[in-house]
């Protein structure tokens, strides 16, 4: 048989992952320091593990409701209030496997074939191909190292047209660690008021914000009515393989997405539900310890890679720096393929997200102290080499 045939063209001609294809060579090197993957090297806090076990000892193995544990979303708008000044309703909520579902059923649920989607970029891997498997066209923005990748007013404005439906804002941003704050929401939230563009706000890193509080751009006046705000447990609570996220938007779109969700994977895995909602309850203080000590490597991280010729913007959001790899006059796939060979530290390549990311890499800082400190030593060695 014919496979290339009978394999759909939007299938066939998405991009592999940038991100997986430098961890996958890493993975076959001894002795290879690895700072290519985004998850958070602590171990789930204790107490929502426990809440976990719990919930299997009682026997709690059964589907959930398709839309979530009605407690959990309850406890999801309880949280958003309390830590992001947000106003939702357990009707307005949606329970979804990862974040990265609640992408996914946004774009299927609003997307029609020749629809646009503005992409800022450089920007997390999967807007993309999620948006042409729906047969929608995306339309990349590109960000700016000057701008400390933000998106600005005039970019936005300038890249809307009449078949524009949705606006994707990653922010804190992955790769760049991009903050937006309110003075820089606002330019946005006026060009899109009045419009019928919507938001899909992923806030997946929400809760690793330095040197402020995040702000939601569903915050703002006139901007709740069109946002669908995506975020998720695994960054801010260490829960990666939970696979938990949520998506809380207008109810008439979460009922869609409901559909589509029930129609895909029925519901969300449910002892990951009933840990989570101890999570949202008992565990602020874990999130603010992690926080503390990422910002810590944070600020080791962009001085030693200034000190070192690398020049970095001040990354205030996630857990990413995204330096400049321009003065080594090489590209950031020949950056990173020479250096995980000659000094064998796996980083990812900026065009991994995009055409605007290129002269760049992202290095995460997900790590240990001591990883990330041998790293950097090898990451000098190879620069001095040059």
């Amino acid at each position: 048989m014919d496979y290339a045939k009978l394999i759909s063209a939007g299938a066939r001609e998405m991009r592999p992952s940038g991100i997986r294809k430098f961890f996958d060579i890493a993975a076959q090197i001894e002795g290879c320091i690895s700072l290519g993957v985004g998850e958070p090297d602590f171990k789930t806090p204790w107490t929502i593990r426990d809440a976990g076990i719990r919930s299997l000892e009682k026997g709690r193995t059964f589907y959930t409701a398709n839309a979530g544990l009605a407690g959990l979303r309850q406890e999801i708008c309880t949280y958003l209030a309390r830590r992001m000044g947000l106003s939702y309703e357990p009707a307005e909520t949606l329970v979804t496997v990862g974040g990265s579902e609640a992408i996914d059923l946004c774009v299927r649920a609003l997307i029609n074939p020749g629809d646009e989607v503005i992409i800022p970029e450089p920007c997390f891997v999967c807007y993309d191909p999620i948006t042409t498997l729906t047969g929608g066209v995306p339309v990349p923005v590109a960000l700016k190292a000057e701008d400390e990748f933000r998106l600005t007013a005039g970019a936005l404005s300038a890249a809307i047209t009449p078949k524009t439906k949705l606006l994707i804002f990653p922010f804190p941003a992955n790769p760049t660690g991009a903050v937006m704050r309110r003075e820089d929401l606002e330019p946005i939230a006026e060009v899109l008021r009045g419009t019928d563009i919507i938001v899909l706000a992923d806030e997946i890193y929400a809760e690793l914000t330095y040197g402020g509080q995040h702000v939601s751009i569903a915050s703002l006046p006139g901007m709740k009515e069109r946002t669908v705000l995506v975020s998720g447990f695994s960054k801010t609570y260490a829960m990666t393989g939970w696979r938990l996220g949520y998506a809380c938007g207008p109810r008439e779109l979460i009922s869609v997405m409901t559909k589509v969700h029930q129609s895909a994977l029925m519901c969300a895995p449910t002892t990951s539900q009933y840990a989570a909602i101890t999570a949202l309850r008992r565990c602020d203080a874990d999130i603010e310890a992690m926080r503390d000590e990422y910002d810590m490597r944070r600020r080791m991280l962009v001085s030693r890679l200034n000190g070192m010729g690398l020049t970095c913007f001040d990354p205030q959001g996630a857990f990413y720096a995204f330096p400049s790899i321009k003065s080594t006059g090489l590209s950031s796939d020949e950056f990173c393929e020479r250096l995980l060979h000659s000094q064998k530290v796996a980083v990812v390549p900026g065009s991994a997200f995009g055409a605007s990311g290129e002269g760049h890499v992202r290095i995460s800082y997900s790590y240990s102290v001591a990883h990330l400190d041998e790293a950097l030593r090898r990451i000098e060695n190879f620069l001095r080499e040059l």
